[in-house]
């Protein structure tokens, strides 16, 4: 699997070939001084907020951005993990139940990949990145079973390697991508009976924002059925944005409304407190946490 990774993003060996040239004129020597030079390597910027929102008196949301970049004449390679996590409410240790999850997953990931990639351990992994993430889920929901039982979360997490990002899902928080036209793609689907209920078209998309039952969640981490996450790869957007935000966000702000503030906030720290804020005006019923990534070339 390293092996492969590597490959994606190595550069070709250059060839050189000695050719005779004419000297430069005085116009051309200025205007290859005009040109920038290749700014490398491509990298991660990220922005994350978070509040209790405006009728809790506790937090149960868990996030973790960890990122990096390994770059050397070969490579060009930024790396990261980005994880929100939501306790779920009115079980027992929700809040110590997304803590759990979010650092077990991070911790496996880290574990797993991190040595890898930065050349520590050259040689290569032989699970694919899509049984890495479900085994780092699997050890997650084991980890809450022992030190919150009876808790239940979400979690989704987002594995970035180079330009791909890889989306491991449990439970009703959202990842999206967000262009900058405007456009709002959804990369993950509610694991929750209200979702089910729209996909079956029993009630309306407006009619499940107000459900009585909208946060019961049919799978969710800590629980002792076995189950499977749902675990898929993109390209990121550049130019665009990957974001990653708990029930208490989507729930609250529309996707217009939050790919407006996002296109106009002066950095990604900003777009994320005006995004907390909207939440926060809307009522801010529950927690509320927001991560957003962009790609820079």
């Amino acid at each position: 699997m390293l092996k492969f990774i590597k490959q994606l993003f190595e550069k070709p060996k250059s060839t050189t070939v000695n050719v005779e040239t004419a000297p430069l004129s005085a116009d051309q020597l200025d205007a290859v001084a005009k040109v920038k030079k290749e700014v490398r390597p491509a990298q991660l910027l990220v922005g994350s907020c978070q509040s209790v929102g405006m009728q809790r008196n506790h937090n149960e949301d868990t996030l973790i951005t960890l990122s990096a970049v390994v770059a050397d004449d070969m490579t060009d390679l930024p790396f990261g993990v980005f994880i929100v996590a939501d306790g779920m409410g009115g079980h027992q240790y929700g809040e110590v139940a997304s803590g759990t999850a979010a650092r077990a997953m991070a911790e496996y990931l880290i574990s797993k990949l991190y040595s890898s990639l930065a050349g520590v351990k050259p040689e290569a992994q032989g699970e694919s990145l899509q049984e890495i993430m479900e085994a780092g889920v699997n050890e997650a929901n084991q980890a809450v079973i022992r030190k919150a039982p009876g808790g239940g979360t979400t979690l989704t997490t987002a594995l970035v390697i180079g330009e791909q990002v890889t989306i491991a899902h449990v439970g009703d928080s959202r990842a999206y991508f967000l262009f900058t036209d405007g456009r709002v793609q959804a990369l993950t689907q509610d694991h929750s009976l209200v979702r089910r209920l729209v996909q079956l078209k029993q009630i309306t998309e407006e009619e499940a924002l107000v459900h009585p039952q909208r946060n019961v969640l049919y799978r969710a981490i800590g629980q002792n059925e076995p189950f499977r996450p749902d675990i898929n790869s993109y390209l990121l957007p550049h130019p665009g944005y990957l974001m990653i935000c708990s029930d208490g966000l989507w729930g609250v702000v529309n996707e217009n409304e939050i790919s407006r503030i996002v296109l106009n906030a002066p950095s990604l720290t900003s777009a994320c407190q005006s995004l907390i804020d909207a939440a926060n005006d809307a009522g801010g019923p529950d927690n509320i946490t927001a991560v957003l990534v962009q790609y820079l070339l």
